[in-house]
C-alpha cells in the first residue's frame, strides 16, 4: 500500500507530465487532442510509476505486465509516461511526434516502439486486444496484469461490450478496464447522444467487478483502487471508471469541448503553465 509521500510523489509527477505535455504541444505547433491527454495523465503516471511490472531494460520480460491504450489520441500523454519511466526521449518525442517516417505517430504502432504492446487507431479495438492477451495468459498460466485504458466515448462501440461479455465468461480476473469518464467527445458532451448511464451498473451486469472513484484526477483515490485490485488468479475481471474533468490542471481548458483538438496561442500557453506552475508549487508544499 502507498503511504503519504508516495502519494505526493506521484502527484507532482502528474504536474508535471502535464506541464511537459503542454510545452511538447506548445512546441509542436500543430493539433494535439488535449483534452484528454491531461484528463488521462494521473493514472497514467500511476501506472507507469506506481503500479505496473514493466521494466524499460528487458521490455520482454514474460512476467511483465501489459498495457493497451484503447484510447489511441492519449498517444503523446502514454509516450510522456513512459519516457519518464526511462522507455523513451522525451526530447526525441519532441523532435519527431507526427513527422513522416517517425517511430512516434499520433497513435501507438508497436512495429515502430518497441514496449508499446498494441498499436491503436480506430476506437472500440482496445479491450478486444486487451482479453485475448488476458486469455492468452490464462492458457500459458502467467499470472502477471493486463490493464486497459478507453475513454467513455469508445464505449458508445459494441466491439467493447462484446469484449466485456467474453472477459466475464472467461473468468478473466487478470483483466483491468480503466475508463477515462471525462464525460466529453469529440464535439460534444457524452450523454448528449448516446446516454451511458447508469455507467457503473451497466459493467456489473456484464459480470465485472466495478470501482468507480468519484475523483478519477485524485492520485490517492487512484492507487487505493489499483492497490486493492482483486489478485490477478480471481474470476471477475475489474473495471476501473475514473471521473475525471478533460483538460484537468487548465481553467481555460476544463470541460471545454474546444479543448479536445486545438493549437495554444503564445498567450495561452504562459497562461496554462503559470497555472500548472502553482499547482505543483503547491502539491511540493504539502506536509
Amino acid at each position: 500500500m502507498a503511504d503519504k509521500d508516495t502519494v505526493k510523489n506521484l502527484r507532482i509527477l502528474a504536474n508535471e507530465q502535464r506541464r511537459k505535455f503542454l510545452t511538447f504541444c506548445h512546441d509542436n505547433g500543430d493539433g494535439i487532442h488535449i483534452g484528454g491527454d491531461l484528463s488521462s495523465a494521473d493514472i497514467l503516471v500511476a501506472l507507469y510509476q506506481y503500479k505496473m511490472n514493466v521494466d524499460p531494460k528487458n521490455i520482454k520480460l514474460p512476467t511483465r505486465d501489459r498495457f493497451v491504450l484503447s484510447k489511441g489520441h492519449a498517444a503523446a500523454a502514454m509516450y510522456i509516461a513512459m519516457s519518464t519511466r526511462g522507455f523513451y526521449d522525451y526530447d526525441e518525442i519532441v523532435r519527431t511526434y507526427g513527422k513522416t517516417g517517425a517511430s512516434f505517430g499520433m497513435h501507438p504502432c508497436k512495429v515502430n516502439l518497441p514496449g508499446v504492446e498494441s498499436s491503436a487507431g480506430s476506437l472500440g479495438h482496445g479491450l478486444p486486444i486487451a482479453t485475448g492477451f488476458a486469455i492468452a495468459a490464462r492458457v500459458r498460466k502467467e499470472q502477471h496484469r493486463v490493464y486497459c485504458l478507453m475513454g467513455d466515448g469508445e464505449t458508445c462501440e459494441g466491439s467493447i461490450w462484446e469484449a466485456a461479455l467474453t472477459a466475464a465468461s472467461y473468468k478473466l480476473g487478470n483483466l483491468v478496464g480503466i475508463v477515462d469518464r471525462n464525460m466529453q467527445l469529440m464535439s460534444s458532451f457524452s450523454e448528449a447522444d448516446v446516454v451511458l448511464e447508469p455507467y457503473a451498473d451497466k459493467w456489473a451486469a456484464f459480470g465485472w467487478n466495478v470501482v468507480r472513484l468519484e475523483d478519477g484526477n485524485d492520485m490517492a483515490q487512484i492507487v487505493g483502487a489499483l492497490d486493492n485490485l482483486p489478485p490477478p488468479d480471481s474470476e471477475k475481471p475489474t473495471c476501473i471508471i475514473l471521473n475525471t474533468i478533460k483538460g484537468k490542471g487548465v481553467s481555460f481548458m476544463e470541460r471545454q469541448i474546444q479543448w479536445h483538438n486545438n493549437v495554444m496561442t503564445q498567450e495561452q500557453y504562459e497562461t496554462a503553465m503559470s497555472e500548472l506552475d502553482a499547482a505543483l508549487a503547491l502539491v511540493r508544499g504539502e506536509s
